[in-house]
């Protein structure tokens, strides 16, 4: 088999490389180890917390137990089938804070200031904002994106804006516009009461056309010759075949699997090649480096009026709500029930938010396991840029064998004290007034769960993945060692092969990274078809006008 073009994983970015390699005439094979997303478990956006917890959908990865986190093995969903992890994930779509972008430009990803990736955000969205306000002049409108909010008609999640703007915090009508900073209504990846999923807005309109190509494996390896991506290797029907590019190697795996796949191929650090008898094709100390993730925790509290999603949670409203959303594609099931956002700065000094907030009108775990206590909701709360760093290897060069993940959470005390003021801070906006009526007791951490230690006990405990991972693949000069990449995805030592997904991150965006690894996909697009970038926009973003000396 051959194509001009060969990506392997169909998730996020490689979605919308199919798509727009192909809507250029280019011939594409995108090779992808999961299966279908067909059936409502992944389609009901209620329905979230199971598809990432079922082994036919998910890789199935955990860490290392991790030495900070008292040995805790934390778990690392990456999606296993069509849309990758936008077909697992909580779609909440977050573009992340212009600085953000800055940073990468100014750490050597030329080319990606905020202003060089606007464009592809605008040009990926086809955005509604079901008349709740926002500013339609930073969003795109046409996009192959459906991107919506929900209904917002929860008593709690009028709640929780009006209680953070009574603790002092600003107000924004549109945190993926102008201004990030402050509480309001949640964006998300749902279109007409269903997931709107990478595989849903880029590839089936890319697999009508017949210059593009689904093929379910495994990705073993990379076939280099003479230091040039001439294929991969892949496993399927438990035999390996070769696919051949005629132009480029594409590998959108995640930050999982595109620095395994690399190291597997001889891309890599060289000490740990040879241990694993890899012969070298380019020493790249940095595949695999650089690890990063959001963590979060979830504080929780009784609600003394029966408000909360609390009374659909049994075996009959369940049903009642998947039987209407069948039907109708309405109604409770219609929503992630991520409705309100904020996004928010620790402390003066600090020029954009470093703490973001999912509330959810219920106190429930990703699993789906709900607080023991009748009402209640929670917020999702966590830092946005923590320092710790952690790692990707191999360990064997088996492909069909699971890499060695290691984030190291929570190895700088900045990571703790950042979460000892997450925890007040939130306890803060639910003591205001817009909360009186409905707040009752503390669920946890619980209200006599105060001091440093105790509240570091409690984090150690209870802290939990975001399931962001990123960066390990870092995008950035070819004069730095640790760079894989260059600013035009191009694996630096290798002619002919890209890495483009989240892996290339070369620090971690503010928020969800749904909405940044399909732009990586975008804007990669144009490089690989050799086009001139869209044109710079210079549109200003909000920053607090009193950052410096202001803490809100």
């Amino acid at each position: 088999m051959r194509a001009d073009y060969v990506i392997v994983g169909a998730g996020s970015a490689g979605c919308a490389m199919a798509y727009r390699l192909s809507e250029a005439g280019k011939s594409v094979i995108i090779v992808e180890f999961g299966g279908t997303d067909a059936g409502p478990f992944i389609q009901m956006p209620a329905a979230l917390s199971y598809p990432m917890n079922m082994k036919r959908y998910d890789w199935g990865y955990y860490s290392e137990p991790e030495p900070y986190l008292g040995g805790r093995r934390m778990a690392t969903p990456r999606g296993k089938v069509i849309g990758g992890s936008s077909s697992i994930n909580g779609m909440v779509y977050v573009r992340g804070h212009a600085l953000d972008y800055e940073f990468w430009s100014e750490s050597g990803a030329s080319g990606w200031s905020y202003a060089d990736v606007l464009p592809y955000f605008k040009r990926m969205e086809c955005w509604h904002d079901g008349g709740h306000g926002g500013e339609q002049s930073w969003r795109g409108s046409t996009g192959p994106l459906h991107i919506s909010r929900g209904p917002r008609k929860n008593p709690l999640t009028k709640a929780f804006v009006e209680a953070g703007h009574q603790a002092g915090y600003p107000l924004t009508a549109d945190y993926n516009g102008s201004q990030q900073e402050g509480f309001g209504p949640f964006d998300a990846t749902i279109w007409n009461g269903r997931r709107w999923s990478a595989a849903t807005a880029y590839l089936r309109p890319a697999l009508k056309r017949n210059n593009c190509h689904l093929i379910h494996g495994l990705a073993e390896r990379v076939i280099i010759e003479n230091g040039r991506a001439i294929g991969i290797r892949i496993l399927r029907d438990k035999k390996s075949e070769s696919i051949f590019a005629n132009k480029e190697v594409i590998l959108a795996a995640s930050s999982i699997n595109s620095p395994k796949i690399l190291m597997l191929s001889g891309i890599g650090p060289a000490n740990h090649l040879v241990k694993h008898d890899i012969p070298i094709v380019a020493n790249r100390p940095g595949v695999g480096q650089n690890l990063q993730d959001h963590l979060e925790i979830y504080i929780q509290m009784e609600a003394i009026q029966p408000v909360s999603l609390s009374k659909y949670w049994n075996i009959v409203m369940k049903g009642l709500i998947g039987t209407q959303w069948l039907f109708t594609k309405k109604g409770v099931g219609a929503s992630n029930q991520f409705e309100s956002a904020a996004f928010i700065r620790s402390a003066a000094g600090i020029e954009y938010p470093d703490i973001q907030y999912h509330f959810l009108p219920i106190a429930m775990q990703y699993d789906g396991s709900t607080a023991s206590v009748g009402h209640s909701f929670q917020a999702h709360v966590g830092p946005m840029r923590s320092p710790s760093r952690g790692f990707v290897k191999l360990n064997s060069n088996n492909p069909i064998h699971d890499p060695k993940i290691q984030f190291n959470y929570m190895s700088h005390e900045k990571d703790w004290k950042d979460f000892r003021n997450c925890i007040r801070l939130t306890r803060e906006i639910f003591a205001q007034k817009a909360f009186q009526p409905f707040v009752g007791k503390e669920i946890q951490p619980s209200a006599d769960c105060q001091s440093d230690d105790e509240l570091d006990d409690f984090t150690r405990n209870n802290v939990e993945s975001a399931y962001h991972p990123c960066g390990t693949c870092k995008m950035g000069a070819i004069n730095d060692p640790m760079s894989v990449v260059d600013p035009k995805c191009s694996v630096i030592g290798v002619e002919r092969l890209r890495v483009a997904d989240s892996s290339v991150f070369p620090r971690i965006t503010n928020g969800n990274l749904n909405a940044p690894s399909i732009m990586i996909g975008e804007k990669a697009a144009d490089h690989i078809l050799q086009r001139a970038p869209l044109p710079a926009e210079n549109s200003e973003p909000w920053i607090h006008p009193s950052w410096e000396t202001d803490q809100r």
